[in-house]
Order: structure tokens, then C-alpha cells, then sequence
């Protein structure tokens, strides 16, 4: 029998019961006891931050489930249908989705085909069945059993045909769900950077017919830079700083945390506070469908995670039995692949068939990132190896993050699951240090390995992207083992890069190699990252800003970062591109006031003036900011004509300063203006906007925005790619519009500061929102704020709770 009762409590009342503490450990409000299985307290605040108290783990999933799907119930309930295999059937098999947090496109006959081929190897519930630390904690188990009763309870509570959401209100997808619904969503989450970026690939791969003939493959080298540019394009990222006792004025750690995700689809963040007396005290962001904090801090140690650039897979090439292109050999002898026979449901009832074949390296595939570019031939195939195929232990590996109070209890966290799936960790805590770990699921591929076992593709692509493109015709070409590592075939945590440091760490997306440039990690297999090389501008922009900083030659008050000076480091727009070009453009200018773009001949007088002005800051009321934009997106090498030359981040080879290994953090620099392509880009950016009659002076405000119904909210910061530390990316319309909407970007930002009590001085933005659904409050409420650079205040003890005169209650059994 389900008891609910509803009330709103003032604020007052609450600080009252509970003495008016601020203790994390046992001021949170009882939870009611009447022998219900299922129990918790939802807490409703400000902009829709939601605070849920229990008892237990299932408690706490319960309640979490629920208050998520008042905010999210039609973006996570389409996430169901995927795993299932089911979106022909509800959407079409021609119709696509995009799984916007690897940049992929699916069609969705392939992926239905995909995702029926994993369950019907039943590779989640095998994941299931084991125990820990390969299979799931009790605490996590306990989490999901609570999550769907949660889930399942609102939809009871409010009804299909009454969802508060017009996007799937009364559709017949939304479902109850079950305990394996929320395990597969699990799963895909862990496949994101590997066999997710090869859904059509590989639910589309079938062996050649009789009459087929022999494809070519393209050129090694030209496989390889396809992948390269592709992988690039996809590559979201995030940026992390954490700072240690000896950076701060305070002495204490402190953390910035700014992941760059999708600002649409399941792979955003919901901000959340979890709360068992005693036991459980934490709060941050979950990605959709995650009943655990994933970013975030509890009392003394906060955490953030940047995707790491370590590779997740090898692909294998097969050398096919001749005759026979559905078995391979192996060391001479042949060896039948294992066919699955699949059906997928049409919206007519009428059923789509198709066998998928897998071998002992992993499935069959025939693309990746939408490039056809590994064939089935007669003769030669591709399988996936993907190294967190058998990867839960991320669930283990968050339930016990979200109890630690230093980075050294996370550190060995990391190290005993090794469950991290495609992120670097960096953390702070209040003891005042600082961690920088890539220790995350990688195969175990050696350097000479990666030579030694090659394919002829994998002889490029092991040396240019770090690659390895292995020969599956040799037993001996399996993933190594490492005798500390959990799961066989996956580096252990001895032969990953960490580092611990009382000054700071930081990452934005490059190798772990300049996490502190004063210690750089060196020695570590190039499937994990690269050493020694170019970095990325945004990683260079934050590692000056940070150092900068802490000896005080940035021009502010003192040295050290208060918590307010990390606030304002990420809204600084400063525009690393501007600060290593524009002076050298000016130059240009004043001696060629006529160049030849992309739009024919222009003038440059009045946008040159209009670049000297500049603040050299992406801020909304910067003039030229937009102008320089399109200057340095016509700079980008897929805008470059043929046979231009490219450096390692797609730019045209512009600089005047190479890159210098003794100087990473300054090089390359400087704008060679005898290069012509440096006219071509400047006259081609006057063209975009006199084209589209947008002004040469137009600011942000007016033509970089994200569409909200009716609403246009100006979006500050710009792309990650062109040196903007708060990365903004949208896309350009080729329109009086502008850039329209953002794709990715700065999303959950937390600033965490401890100081001398049990509060953490906190300060985040949820820079969409908290609710995907339009007609929802808070549908566009942190999003206005973000365009005005402002900032949510942290209520994580429970004082600060009480204060919020906006807070609601729900209590919910059953």
C-alpha cells in the first residue's frame, strides 16, 4: 500500500527541529519510518536543486528517481527505449538519434540491431551477476533497486497521459521500468568513448556475398588522418583545476570543475544533494539515469573529471578463411565467428532480421565515427576490442567517491576498482592537496606491442594518433595482463599517470603529460596519451591563467586564488588565439587594407579598427569578438584550401614560433602574415558578416545565442579550440542569426573552497538548467544566469538548506 503525504515546511520549522546545526553528519531531517520498504524526503530549493534524505541506499535511489523524473522523465525515458533495442519501433528504423556526448549519429535499424545484439549476449546481466568488486556493490545495487521503484512510482503517482512534459506526454514509450533497464543504461554510458562511437559500424556489419568482390582499402595514411580529424571533432572535453594548500590564500584545497557536455540529450547533468545520517553526505551533478553523484564534493574533498585522451579500444584486422568470410584464422587454424541471429520490431508489428557476428576479439564492424572505413571483405575484416566491454565497476567505484574525504582515500578508491571509463580525475581536499589520475579503463598495449602486432593500418596509426590497429590472426597480439590490474587486458593502476602536488593540477583534455608543467608525467604507452608534444590552446591558456595567478603577475590584488578569483578565472574570457595573433594581424592590416576571401575582394579598414578595440575577451559586449571568431574558423583546416599544410590541431601552419619542447606552455606562437591563407581567413570572416548583414563591430549579445521558446539568451565564451578556457561551442548559421544554439560546452561549474568549518564554500552554475522540459520552471532559470555570469550559492549544510525560502518537501513510501 503506497503512503504519500505532500507538505511545505516553512524554513524555519526545519532549522528549529534540528537545532540549527550545520553538521553534515546528523542535522538532515528524520525520514519517516513505518515499516515501508521504500522511503525518503525529496527537498525541493531554488532553481530546482534537489536535496533527498534517507535511510538507506535505496532510500536515497528512490527518492532521487522520483524528483528526476519530474525534471527529465522524456529525455531519460527514450533512453530506455535505446537500450532495449526498441527506437524502430517507436520512431522508425529509417529515423536517426545523435548520442551528442561522442558526436555520433545512429540510424536507428542499426542501433536497435547493436543494442539487441549486447542483450541478447547478455552481457549486462553477466556484469550483474558477479560479485564485487568486478560486479556491483550492495550500496549500488541497493541504489538502482530504489531508482526504479522511484521512477516507476511517479509514473503511477502522476500517469503517461498526465506528464508535465509535452515532448512524450501520453506516448506509448514511457514505461515502467525495470532493474535491467537501468543496468543497460549504465552500460551504454560506459561504452561511450569505445563501441558507442561504432554503433552503425558495428550494427551494420555484415560478411560479403558470394559474388563480392575484393574492396580496397583507402591508404594507411589517409585512414589515419581521417580518424584523427574525426576523433578531434568529437572530442567535447572539460577542464579541471585543483588547487592545494600552497596556491590558495586560505591554505586550504580548492577546486574548479567545468566538464564541456552536451547541452541536449541524456548525457547532460542534474544536480542533486544525497544525505544518509551518518553514512552518506554529498553533492553535485549526476548524468541522466545515475543515481550517484558523479562531480562534485562531500565534506572535505571535492572532484571533477575531464575526458581523457587515453584510447578505450583496438580494432583488429582479420585475416578471413578463404571461402569462408564469417570465419578467420588464428595462428594458422581457423576459427568460426559466433552468429547471433537478432530481430528487431517495425512500427507495423512485421519484424527486421539480421545476423551479427562477433569473434574472440570483439564484435565485427565495417566503420567508426561514421567512416566506412575498416571493409568486410573476402579476404580481410575488422573486429572491435573494447577494453570496458566488461566494465561495472564504475558504479563501485562512485558509491565509495561519494563518501571519501580526501584525494588520497580517492586515489586508492581509483586504484582498487579501476572502473573510471573514459575520464581523468582531479580533486582537492581540505587538508590542502591537490590530484591529478588518469587511472581509467585502458588496453594494455605496450608501445613495442603496438608495433610488433600492427596491422599495415596500425604501422600509422600506433605512431601518428597512438592508435594500435592490431593483427587478430596472432594469439600472441591479445592484450597483456598487469598483475595489479582488476580486469585482464587493462592497464594496471602501477602503469597509469597520477600525481599529487601542493601548488596545482590541471587538465583540459591533452595527456596527462603537463598536468603540472613543474612535474611533467613521463614514460607511460602511447595509448594512453601523448608526451613531449604541441598542446591544445585551452590547455595552455588555463595553465598560464593558473600560474599567473599564484605568483601574482596576472595584475590582481596579491598573489594566491581566493575562491573568487577561480570564480573569475573561468568568466575571464580571456581568447588565447587573440593574445598569440591579433597583434601580429594588426600588423597586416595596416599595410593590405584589400585581401581576396572566400566571398571575393573585401576591404579591411573598418573591421581591422574594429579588431584593434577589442577587449581580446569573448564577453557579450566586446566588439570584434565575434569578428575574430570567424577570422580563426576560417583559419580551421577543413576551411583551408587543398595542399595547405596543417599543425596537430587542424589550424592552417601559421605560427612564427614552432612549438619548443623546453617551452610548451608559450609555444607555438605568433602569426606568420606572409602565409596567404592568413588574408584568405581575415577576408573571408569580413564576408561571413557583410554577407549576412550582421555589423563588423556586432557583439556577442545579439548573434551568439541559445534559444529558449521564444527567448534568445546571449551565450558567452567561445570554442575550446580556438584558446577560450570557458568553452562555448555553437553553431555558425551562415545566417543574420549568427551562431545559434549551443552544442556543447560549459555546463555543471563548480568552484569548491574549504575553509575552517564543516561548510564547503561552494559556488556552481548548471549552465542549462535543470529540466530538459519547456514548460518547467526550471527549463531556462540557471541558463539566464550564466549569460549574466552569475553564480548559484552551495546549500550543503544544513543550515544553509533551511534558509532557502524556496524550499518544498515531499515525503514518499511505499
Amino acid at each position: 500500500m503506497i503512503n504519500r503525504s505532500v507538505y511545505i515546511v516553512a524554513a524555519g520549522l526545519f532549522l528549529s527541529a534540528c537545532g540549527g546545526s550545520s553538521s553534515t553528519s546528523s542535522a538532515a531531517p528524520d525520514t519517516i519510518s513505518d515499516g515501508s520498504v521504500y522511503q525518503a524526503t525529496i527537498r525541493r530549493g531554488e532553481l530546482g536543486m534537489v536535496h533527498v534524505t534517507a535511510s538507506d541506499y535505496t532510500g536515497i535511489g528512490y527518492g532521487y528517481s522520483y524528483a528526476f523524473a519530474e525534471d527529465n522523465i522524456c529525455t531519460i525515458a527514450d533512453v530506455y527505449v535505446t537500450v532495449s533495442g526498441e527506437r524502430s519501433k517507436y520512431f522508425g528504423p529509417d529515423a536517426s538519434w545523435d548520442m551528442v556526448g561522442n558526436g555520433t549519429t545512429n540510424n536507428n535499424l542499426n542501433s536497435d540491431f547493436f543494442f539487441k545484439l549486447i542483450n541478447a549476449e547478455q552481457r549486462v546481466e553477466k556484469l550483474m551477476a558477479q560479485a564485487p568488486p568486478l560486479g556491483p556493490l550492495p550500496e549500488a545495487r541497493d541504489l538502482v533497486k530504489g531508482y526504479v521503484a522511484g521512477y516507476n512510482r511517479y509514473l503511477r503517482d502522476v500517469g503517461v497521459a498526465n506528464l508535465p512534459d509535452p515532448a512524450c506526454r501520453g506516448a506509448e514509450w514511457v514505461r515502467p521500468i525495470t532493474e535491467l533497464d537501468v543496468y543497460r543504461r549504465f552500460y551504454q554510458l560506459a561504452l561511450l568513448g569505445s563501441s558507442a562511437v561504432a554503433i552503425d559500424g558495428i550494427g551494420s556489419a555484415q560478411p560479403p556475398g558470394p559474388d563480392s568482390l575484393t574492396a580496397s582499402m583507402a591508404s594507411p595514411a589517409l585512414i589515419a588522418e581521417q580518424l584523427g580529424q574525426a576523433w578531434e571533432g568529437i572530442q567535447i572535453g572539460s577542464n579541471a583545476i585543483a588547487l592545494g594548500s600552497e596556491a590558495t590564500a586560505n591554505g586550504k584545497g580548492m577546486l574548479l570543475g567545468n566538464p564541456h557536455f552536451p547541452w541536449d540529450g541524456a548525457e547532460r547533468f542534474h544536480q542533486a544533494h544525497m544525505t544518509i545520517p551518518g553514512t552518506l553526505d554529498t553533492t553535485g551533478s549526476a548524468l541522466f539515469g545515475v543515481p550517484m553523484i558523479l562531480i562534485g564534493h562531500t565534506e572535505n574533498m571535492a572532484w571533477s573529471h575531464t575526458v581523457s585522451s587515453a584510447w578505450r579500444f583496438t580494432p583488429y584486422q582479420l585475416t578471413l578463411v578463404p571461402g569462408d568470410p564469417t570465419s578467420y584464422l588464428v595462428d594458422g587454424q581457423p576459427e568460426a565467428m559466433v552468429a547471433q541471429p537478432l530481430n528487431v520490431e517495425l512500427p507495423d508489428g512485421s519484424l527486421a532480421s539480421r545476423t551479427l557476428y562477433s569473434t574472440r576479439w570483439g564484435p565485427m564492424l565495417n566503420e567508426i565515427l561514421g567512416l566506412p572505413v575498416f571493409p568486410w571483405t573476402p579476404a580481410v575484416a575488422f573486429a572491435l576490442g573494447d577494453a570496458n566491454a566488461l566494465n561495472f565497476r564504475y558504479l563501485n567505484h562512485f558509491v565509495e567517491t561519494n563518501r571519501a574525504q580526501s584525494v588520497r582515500e580517492l586515489l586508492a578508491i581509483m586504484e582498487r576498482n579501476q572502473g573510471i571509463p573514459w575520464v581523468n580525475t582531479i580533486a582537492a581536499d581540505s587538508s590542502g592537496e591537490a590530484l591529478y589520475a588518469d587511472i581509467s579503463v585502458t588496453p594494455n598495449v605496450s608501445n613495442e606491442k603496438a608495433l610488433e602486432c600492427a596491422s599495415p593500418l596500425g604501422l600509422v596509426t600506433a605512431n601518428t594518433l597512438g592508435l594500435p590497429v592490431l593483427d587478430g590472426s596472432r594469439a600472441a597480439c591479445a592484450w597483456d595482463d598487469d598483475a595489479d590490474a582488476v580486469q585482464p587486458g587493462i592497464i594496471g593502476p602501477d602503469n597509469m599517470p597520477s600525481l599529487i602536488r601542493r601548488d596545482y593540477v590541471t587538465n583540459s583534455n591533452d595527456s596527462y603529460w603537463l598536468a603540472n608543467p613543474d612535474e611533467p608525467l613521463e614514460g607511460f604507452f602511447r595509448i594512453i596519451g601523448d608526451e613531449r608534444t604541441e598542446r591544445r590552446m585551452r590547455t595552455r591558456i588555463g595553465l598560464l591563467m593558473t600560474k599567473q595567478r599564484i605568483d601574482g603577475s596576472d595584475g590582481l590584488s596579491g598573489a594566491k586564488f581566493s575562491r573568487q578569483q577561480l570564480q573569475e578565472l573561468l568568466f575571464n574570457n580571456r581568447h588565447m588565439a587573440a593574445e598569440l595573433w591579433l597583434d601580429d594581424l594588426l600588423q597586416l592590416c595596416a599595410v593590405t587594407p584589400g585581401m581576396i576571401g572566400a566571398g571575393g575582394p573585401v576591404q579591411t579598414t573598418e573591421a581591422c579598427a574594429v579588431l584593434a578595440n577589442w577587449t581580446r575577451r569573448d564577453d557579450l559586449d566586446a566588439p570584434g569578438a565575434l569578428l575574430f571568431r570567424r577570422f580563426v574558423a576560417n583559419l580551421f583546416i577543413s576551411d583551408v584550401p587543398t595542399g595547405t599544410a596543417a599543425s596537430s590541431f587542424g589550424f592552417a601552419d601559421v605560427w612564427t614560433t614552432p612549438f619548443d619542447v623546453n617551452d610548451p606552455v608559450n609555444t607555438p606562437s605568433g602569426l606568420n602574415i606572409a602565409n596567404p591563407h592568413v588574408q584568405y581567413a581575415l577576408a573571408s570572416a569580413i564576408s561571413d558578416l557583410q554577407g549576412n548583414n550582421i555589423p563588423l563591430d556586432a557583439s556577442l549579445r545579439q548573434y551568439v545565442t541559445e534559444s529558449r521558446g521564444e527567448v534568445k539568451i546571449p551565450i558567452h565564451g567561445g570554442p575550446g579550440s580556438y584558446g577560450l578556457f570557458n568553452a562555448m561551442s555553437s553553431t555558425w548559421s551562415n545566417s543574420e542569426e549568427g551562431y545559434n544554439d549551443v552544442v556543447h560546452g560549459a555546463s555543471f561549474v563548480q568552484v569548491v573552497s574549504f575553509d575552517n568549518d564543516d561548510c564547503p564554500d561552494t559556488q556552481t552554475i548548471l549552465t542549462y538548467s535543470q529540466s530538459a522540459n519547456s514548460e518547467s520552471p526550471y527549463f531556462a532559470d540557471q541558463t539566464q544566469m550564466y549569460s549574466r555570469k552569475e553564480w548559484v550559492a552551495g546549500r550543503f549544510c544544513e543550515a544553509a538548506v533551511v534558509a532557502d525560502a524556496s524550499l518544498s518537501t515531499i515525503e514518499i513510501s511505499e
